[in-house]
């Protein structure tokens, strides 16, 4: 992944990723591409910079996830980017599960696509209505 991170993008300075799942994979994309990274957490429900880090101005950010799918926290990194009035350069992800027509499907690099069905509630085929939903992320954690 770092190799197709280093071809698309050119120069990043930052690497800002979601926890919880984003920070491991931040770190070690961080780590052997030789860039800072740093993570935001939710507080109330919002990603948010903690813990002395920062997103200087003009700076190059990409932001990695392990997976990203609707595409929401990977949005709220931009946000955080685009506050501190830094440039982001991209996304990048080890699972790219979204669908095409989010907005940021072009700037995403990934190390596999996988295009999993979805299913509106109505919609659901009778043997999946005998599974239980789980809610996967950190999207709704308690505090």
């Amino acid at each position: 992944m770092c190799e197709k991170i280093k071809k698309k993008f050119n120069k990043i300075d930052i690497i800002l990723s979601p926890a919880l799942g984003g920070v491991v994979v931040g770190y070690e994309v961080g780590r052997q591409l030789e860039i800072e990274t740093i993570f935001a957490e939710r507080i109330d429900g919002k990603l948010t910079l903690r813990r002395n880090f920062s997103v200087k101005q003009n700076s190059n950010v990409l932001v990695v996830e392990d997976v990203i799918t609707t595409g929401k926290s990977a949005l709220e990194c931009s946000n955080i980017v685009k506050k501190n009035k830094a440039n982001l350069v991209g996304y990048a992800c080890i699972i790219d599960r979204t669908i095409n027509n989010i907005s940021i499907k072009d700037k995403i690099v990934s190390q596999i696509q996988f295009n999993i069905e979805t299913f509106s509630e109505d919609k659901i085929p009778e043997d999946l209505k005998k599974i239980h939903p789980t809610k996967p992320g950190s999207r709704n954690l308690s505090k």
